[in-house]
């Protein structure tokens, strides 16, 4: 298997030979991926038999998307030892988090963004992709003088993550300490679902000189640092999962004095882009494809908002994700970058997380970030899908949709009690957990908004 510092090579050497060469290393690729995933996934090779024999150009390729491909996961994955049973038994217990599944798979399942959901797997060769990934895109956008810093530090960190579970941050960070990599060595991994005090007193206590987490909860850790409350000085922020706008942007960055460092992912490409200086993010477009288009598939100009983007990877050989419809809104720089990165230039319109604000017992706001909510209600067995919708100032309704054959009644009682524990921890107690009887409904964009704020 090809090391993780070989591919940096070998996408340092692609790039300094320009444009065209990365375009000749994608077209190599997409055609490369598409025999692998026609020659070993059921699902792939009766979806293709229409197709050229030699597939170069993505839009051939018919649109995936995560309902159907996990409907059809038996026939989707390229390993016939793995059935979404024996997945689904794994993930159930969550202290197998990071551990390798059938001993050679990573495991990690959605955070729920979309309402449905998945469950993925990475073998040893796209992680060594992911790590080449993820070197580059520190090289890009650290300085040798905060560099020098976290390693004079030894790199002591904070991860800010949901900790149930197998969500993605947390099953990388548990792996990456199975396997004793240098970086996750002296780290501290907090729950991104604990009560702001708690996290604040945690923080400085571990006093960390890298802090990272999902965006949302930085932000509000912003808000902590300014009002003196939290006192830490980290030379690096990173910013996960999530977009937010330019004036908490802004605030992270005046609150913490440090270098702010933007990744986007997700669960079925764990690298996709990283941020620059002018607030751009910068695609790892030699070894994914992100093709943003309208409502019909058809391409949006550069320069334009497009209604949703196509995620073509093109290392993962356990699950193929071929044109997969991603949901998210981004928009293409029609130009190059001024910050001089070759890289497409994206920028994401549609991953903003809200916040839930309620009225605390001493007058004051108490503010509680999606995923805390999200991460619960994956917990609970035979949810297939959820909404929460906040209808008042103290009142928030739960539509679930309930998975065949489930006790409805006997889902709502747990529902109802893990939602009244989890505001009661925030100091949120006496907001009032309603019973919907309407089902999760979508957006005009085709999405199930997991979290509605009220307004």
């Amino acid at each position: 298997m090809t090391s993780a510092l070989a591919l940096v090579r070998d996408g340092r050497r692609t790039l300094r030979q320009g444009p065209d060469a990365l375009a000749d290393r994608q077209r190599e690729r997409l055609a490369a991926m598409v025999d692998f995933a026609r020659a070993n996934s059921p699902y792939y090779r009766e979806l293709y038999r229409a197709l050229p024999e030699r597939v170069e150009d993505p839009a051939l390729l018919p649109v995936t998307r995560k309902q159907t491909l996990m409907a059809r996961f038996d026939d989707w994955v390229t390993d016939p030892e793995v059935t979404i049973d024996r997945v689904r038994a794994f993930v159930a217990d969550p202290r197998r988090a990071g551990e390798r599944f059938l001993g050679r798979y990573l495991v990690t399942t959605t955070s729920g963004t979309t309402g449905h959901r998945g469950l993925f797997l990475l073998d040893d060769r796209a992680s060594a992709v992911v790590r080449a990934l993820s070197l580059r895109a520190a090289r890009r956008t650290l300085t040798p003088s905060v560099t020098a810093r976290l390693l004079a530090h030894r790199m002591r960190a904070a991860h800010i993550v949901a900790t149930s579970g197998h969500l993605a941050a947390y099953a990388v960070i548990a792996r990456s300490r199975a396997a004793g990599r240098l970086h996750a060595r002296g780290s501290r991994v907090l729950s991104a679902h604990s009560p702001l005090p708690d996290l604040v007193d945690q923080l400085n206590r571990c006093r960390p000189v890298l802090l990272a987490g999902y965006a949302t909860v930085i932000a509000l850790l912003a808000g902590e640092q300014l009002a003196g409350r939290l006192r830490i000085a980290p030379a690096v922020v990173s910013l996960l999962a999530e977009g937010i706008g330019d004036r908490d942007h802004l605030r992270i960055r005046s609150a913490f004095g440090a270098h702010v460092v933007n990744i986007y992912g997700c669960n079925e490409s764990l690298a996709l882009a990283y941020g620059c200086a002018f607030g751009w993010l910068h695609v790892h477009s030699d070894w994914l494809l992100l093709e943003p288009v309208d409502a019909d598939h058809r391409p949006t100009p550069p320069g334009q908002e497009s209604f949703t983007v196509l995620l073509t990877s093109l290392c993962r050989w356990a699950q193929p994700i071929l044109r997969y419809d991603l949901g998210d809104s981004v928009l293409l720089r029609p130009d190059a970058c001024p910050c001089g990165d070759p890289l497409p230039a994206i920028r994401v319109r549609g991953r903003a997380a809200d916040l839930l604000s309620f009225p605390h017992g001493d007058g004051g706001t108490v503010r509680i970030v999606p995923m805390a909510f999200q991460t619960l209600l994956e917990s609970i067995p035979d949810i297939d899908l959820f909404q929460i919708v906040q209808t008042a100032p103290t009142c928030v309704r739960v539509r679930i949709r309930s998975a065949a054959g489930a006790d409805r009644d006997r889902l709502w009682t747990a529902v109802r009690e893990e939602m009244a524990a989890l505001l009661t921890a925030h100091g949120a107690g006496q907001v009032s957990v309603e019973r919907a009887h309407e089902p999760p409904e979508q957006s005009p964009g085709g999405k199930y908004r997991v979290v509605i704020p009220w307004s």
